[in-house]
């Protein structure tokens, strides 16, 4: 585990969210965020490209880059909530943890639970909780912690407060959580409290930025306390040390490199990193 102070790494959603416009690859990825000042990278499924099967290369691509592997991110067709699609979400498990298992002290991020058909939500919450809980049973098995990243985004489970309680309290103890100070204000939180209220399982934080409407918004122009963020974390009992730095906003869909160029030099400009 990191020494609890923040470094701060930079997730690849950010390039992902640009669809068929993106055509880059994962050195790519790599070279802008370790140019942008960052020294540690999130990557995800869908960004992973040529290295895929090939942990040692990628691990070897992030040291000739000056940058650690903070986690590995990955979602699921069924949303997690699918019981027809949980051997499918577990074999991701597998296959996603033992590539984080040969990069030390990477974590691996299961997305967001979602609803991806009619029925009752209380349901979706056990399908959901069930699946996380034998995703960390194999992330231990592996020597690799697990959490649960949720979001704001279309038909998500996990939206308010009450959604994140619930999710929770179905949840193991080894089960991580990834909180993401966007979605948290965009769900209607207390940011301070929500953090406050699940602190035992903080692995590392996402951190963006909305404005007061809930709109996506650069790092310092919205609505987010950001040194208040990584104040309460430090000192929580799984914190990894990692601030992950995402940016959504218009900005970065017309110039991700810029956007997350321009993020770390807030955080600079803050006096906090």
């Amino acid at each position: 585990m990191r020494d609890p102070e923040a470094s701060f790494g930079c997730q690849t959603f950010t390039w992902e969210m640009l669809g068929d416009a993106w055509t880059g690859g994962p050195d790519d990825l790599v070279a802008a965020i370790a140019a942008a000042g960052y020294t540690g990278i999130e990557i995800t499924d869908r960004m992973i490209g040529a290295y895929a099967d090939r942990p040692t290369a990628f691990a070897r691509r992030l040291e000739d880059a000056g940058l650690a592997l903070v986690a590995f991110a990955f979602g699921s067709d069924g949303g997690f909530t699918e019981p027809a699609h949980a051997a499918t979400d577990l074999e991701a498990a597998r296959r996603w943890t033992g590539f984080a298992a040969q990069l030390p002290g990477a974590v691996v991020s299961m997305g967001s639970a979602t609803l991806m058909s009619e029925g009752p939500r209380a349901d979706c919450f056990a399908v959901a909780a069930d699946i996380y809980n034998a995703a960390a049973e194999i992330g231990q098995a592996a020597g690799v912690a697990v959490a649960l990243h949720p979001s704001s985004h279309h038909n998500t489970l996990l939206w308010d407060r009450a959604d994140y309680d619930a999710i929770f309290a179905r949840l193991d103890p080894a089960v991580g959580w990834v909180p993401d100070t966007g979605h948290i204000l965009r769900g209607g939180q207390v940011l301070a409290d929500t953090l406050a209220a699940h602190r035992a399982r903080i692995r590392y934080v996402h951190l963006k930025d909305v404005d007061a409407g809930g709109a996506w918004a650069m790092l310092g122009a919205g609505v987010c306390d950001i040194a208040g963020t990584i104040a309460a974390v430090r000192d929580a009992p799984a914190f990894t040390g990692w601030i992950v730095v995402e940016e959504e906003s218009q900005a970065a869909a017309a110039d991700p490199a810029g956007a997350v160029r321009r993020n770390r030099q807030t955080l600079r400009d803050l006096g906090i990193g």
